[in-house]
C-alpha cells in the first residue's frame, strides 16, 4: 500500500457514494457502492483482505482511490451502475445483454411520435423496454395505431406551421390512421389524453385501460354520443383481443417483477432472467449475461443483476420476487421507494403458485445460460484452424487439440544439454506460455533418453502441483525411444493418461504411438501433419537459441573472471543480484559499485567497452 492510498484510508467519510480503486497508470479497476464509504473502502485492505482472490490481486495494483458522495444509498446505486457501464472496470462483474434489444420510445416533442429504436437519447423522450420479444414488441406498436390514430410523419408541428397551414393531409389520414394535427383538425389536449392512454398500455395496464375506456363508453352513449361510443368500442375490441395473446401466469392483478439466476461456474458465467408481469399477465422478459464472476457468491450476483435492472427501469412493480435473498436489499428498496413513493416489499416465495412461478423463471435462466455457452462453443470452434480439427481426425484424438506442447532436446556434443518445450493454442504459437529447461541429470554424458525422462517429469510435476492448464496433445521430437521415456516419466508421475502423448521421427515424418508398434503415417499433403511439423521446428528453433545463449554466457562468465580482481565468487554475486550477464552489462554504474565495489565496477565497465569496440570494429 502506498502513501496516497494511507493518506486517503485515514480520511474516508462515512457518508454514502461511489469509490474507484485505481492503478498507477490512472485507470479505474473496481467500482463500487457503500453506505458508509470509509468501513467499506477500508475492509479492502485490512488484515487477510477480500475472501475473493481476483479482488485480492485488484488490491495489490491499487495506487489511488476516488469517491463521489451521494445523498442516499440509492443515489450511489445509479451511479456505481453508469460508471461500470462507461467505465468497464476490469475486475468488476461484468454484465452484458447478448445482443441490443429495442425500445418503444415516445419522443419528447409537440404531438410525440411512436416508434422502435435501439439508440436510447437522454433528450427528455420516454423510453419502455428493452423488448427481447421483437415480435410482441411490433403488436404492441400495431395495436397502438390501430387503436389511437397518432401521427408517424417527422413533420415540425408547431403552432406556427399549423396556424398558417404549412402542411397538406396525407394518406394516413385517408385511410382513418391519423386524425391530422398537422392541418389543425386533432388538438393538443386530445392527443394529450391519447398518449397516457398508450403508457398505461406500454406499463402493462390493459385491463385498467380497457375499464377506463368502457367508462368512457358508457357516459358516451348516454348523452347520446353515438358515433364517439362506438369509436371507444373499438378500442376496447381491440385491446381485449391485444390482452387475450398475453399468457396469463396468475389470477391476481398485482404488478410484480420475478428474478432469478443460473450459475454455471464451470464456465464463468450466469444469467439473470426478469420476468415483468402485469396484471397477472407477463408482458416482458429480460436477461443479461454476467461474465467475469471469481469468486462472487451467487446472491451478490442476483444482487448485482436486479440493481442494474432498476438503475434503468422506467416501470415499478408494486412487488418483487427473488429466487433468493439478496446480501444488501437496503439501496434497491430505497430506490424502489423513491421511484413508487411507497414500500416495494422484496419477497422470496417458497412454496405454491408463487414458488412455481420463481421455478418457471429459473428454468428460463437455464435455458437461456445453455444457449450461450452453445453459440460460445460455436464461435470458438469456427475460429478453430482447420489444421487441428484435422489434427483430432488423423491421431483419433479423443478432443480437439486446442492446446498443444512439443519437447524437444537438444545439446553441443554431449555438453551444455537444454530442453524445450513450446505450447500451440488454437494452432498458433502462444509464445508466453514457452518453457526452457538447464537439464542436470546428464552433465559431461549426452543421453537423449535420460534428458527426455528428466524434463517430461519437471514439467508435468508442475503441471499437477500448480493445477495448470492440462494439454489437449503432448508431442515428442523423436522416435520410440524418446516416447518410451517420456511415458514412463509420465506413468511415474501419475500423469499418463490425461493426455494424449505421440512423437514426432524426422527422417520418415513418422507418428508413433505408446505401446504400439507400428506407426501412422499421415499424408504430406495433410494439414495436419504440416502443423506437427511446424511445432517439431519451433521447439528445435527455440531449443538451440537458449543453448547458444548458455554457451554465450559460460563465455562471458569464464572471461569476467580474468579480469583483475573478480573471480568466481564475485562473478555469481552479480549474476545473483541481476540475473544474467546481459542484466549485468546494462547495469547502472551505481548498482555495480553497490554490489561489488567502485574498483571492481570499473574494471567490469572498461570490459563491456572493450567488447563493444571489438565488435563494432569486427562489424567494419
Amino acid at each position: 500500500m502506498n502513501s496516497i492510498v494511507e493518506e486517503k484510508l485515514k480520511h474516508l467519510p462515512t457518508s454514502p457514494g461511489v469509490y474507484q480503486h485505481k492503478d498507477a497508470s490512472g485507470k479505474t479497476l473496481y467500482v463500487g457502492k457503500a453506505k458508509n464509504l470509509r468501513n467499506r473502502v477500508r475492509s479492502y485492505f485490512q488484515k487477510g483482505g477480500p475472501a475473493d482472490g481476483r479482488i485480492r490481486i485488484m488490491v495489490e495494483k491499487v495506487a489511488d482511490i476516488e469517491i463521489i458522495l451521494t445523498d442516499t444509498e440509492a443515489e450511489a446505486l445509479i451511479l456505481e451502475n453508469n460508471l461500470i457501464k462507461t467505465l468497464k472496470p476490469r475486475y468488476n462483474v461484468n454484465l452484458r445483454d447478448d445482443k441490443t434489444y429495442p425500445y418503444i420510445c415516445i419522443k419528447n416533442e409537440r404531438f410525440p411520435r411512436i416508434f422502435p429504436t435501439r439508440r436510447v437519447i437522454r433528450d427528455g423522450s420516454k423510453y419502455f423496454g428493452p423488448y427481447t420479444d421483437v415480435r410482441n414488441m411490433h403488436q404492441i406498436l400495431e395495436t397502438i395505431r390501430s387503436v389511437f390514430k397518432l401521427r408517424n410523419c417527422n413533420l415540425h408541428l408547431s403552432e406556427a406551421n399549423i396556424r398558417n397551414n404549412k402542411f397538406n393531409a396525407c394518406l394516413q389520414f385517408h385511410i382513418k390512421k391519423c386524425a391530422a394535427p398537422c392541418i389543425g383538425l386533432q388538438e393538443e389536449g386530445h392527443y394529450t389524453e391519447s398518449l397516457s392512454q398508450i403508457r398505461q398500455l406500454l406499463s402493462g395496464k390493459t385491463g385498467a385501460l380497457i375499464a377506463q375506456l368502457k367508462q368512457e363508453m358508457r357516459n358516451a352513449a348516454e348523452n347520446r354520443r353515438f358515433e364517439q361510443a362506438a369509436e371507444l368500442r373499438d378500442k376496447i375490441l381491440a385491446l381485449e383481443q391485444f390482452s387475450a395473446k398475453q399468457k396469463i401466469v396468475t389470477e391476481s392483478e398485482v404488478n410484480r417483477d420475478l428474478f432469478s439466476l443460473y450459475v454455471e461456474r464451470d464456465e464463468d458465467v450466469a444469467c439473470g432472467v426478469v420476468f415483468q408481469v402485469r396484471e397477472g399477465k407477463i408482458v416482458g422478459r429480460r436477461h443479461k449475461y454476467l461474465t467475469q464472476l471469481g469468486e462472487v457468491p451467487d446472491d451478490a450476483l442476483l444482487q448485482s443483476f436486479v440493481e442494474d435492472y432498476y438503475a434503468e427501469a422506467v416501470f415499478f412493480p408494486d412487488e418483487v420476487f427473488l429466487a433468493t435473498e439478496l446480501p444488501n436489499p437496503e439501496p434497491i428498496l430505497e430506490l424502489l421507494r423513491n421511484a413508487t413513493g411507497k414500500k416495494v416489499p422484496l419477497h422470496t416465495p417458497q412454496r405454491g403458485e408463487k414458488a412455481e412461478l420463481m421455478r418457471m423463471v429459473e428454468a428460463n435462466a437455464k435455458l437461456l445460460t445453455g444457449e450461450f455457452l452453445q453459440a460460445k462453443a460455436k464461435r470458438h470452434e469456427e475460429a478453430i484452424p482447420r489444421s487441428v480439427q484435422s489434427l483430432q481426425r488423423d491421431l483419433h484424438l479423443p478432443r480437439l487439440p486446442k492446446r498443444i506442447e512439443c519437447f524437444d532436446i537438444s545439446h553441443l556434443s554431449g555438453t551444455g544439454t537444454v530442453a524445450s518445450c513450446v505450447v500451440f493454442i488454437d494452432g498458433k504459437p502462444a509464445k508466453n506460455e514457452y518453457r526452457k529447461f538447464k537439464i542436470r541429470s546428464t552433465e559431461g554424458k549426452p543421453d537423449d533418453f535420460l534428458s527426455m525422462h528428466e524434463v517430461i517429469t519437471r514439467r508435468f510435476t508442475r503441471v499437477l502441483q500448480e493445477k495448470l492448464e492440462i494439454p489437449d496433445l503432448i508431442i515428442i521430437d523423436g522416435g520410440k525411444g524418446q516416447l518410451s521415456h517420456a511415458v514412463e516419466a509420465l506413468k511415474e508421475i501419475g500423469f499418463y493418461g490425461k493426455a494424449p502423448v505421440v512423437s514426432l521421427a524426422k527422417r520418415m515424418e513418422e507418428v508413433f504411438f505408446p505401446e504400439d508398434q507400428k506407426s501412422v503415417m499421415i499424408p504430406r499433403t495433410s494439414s495436419a501433419l504440416k502443423l506437427m511439423q511446424q511445432l517439431r521446428d519451433e521447439a528445435h528453433r527455440f531449443a538451440i537459441t537458449f543453448q547458444r545463449q548458455q554457451r554465450k554466457n559460460a563465455q562471458l562468465r569464464s572471461e569476467l573472471m580474468e579480469i583483475p580482481g573478480i573471480g568466481a565468487k564475485t562473478v555469481e554475486k552479480l549474476l545473483k543480484t541481476f540475473g544474467s550477464v546481459k542484466k549485468i552489462k546494462e547495469a547502472n554504474p551505481n548498482a555495480l559499485t553497490n554490489t561489488i565495489g567502485l574498483k571492481m565496477a570499473l574494471a567490469l565497465m572498461k570490459f563491456f567497452e572493450t567488447k563493444e569496440d571489438e565488435a563494432s570494429l569486427g562489424d567494419k
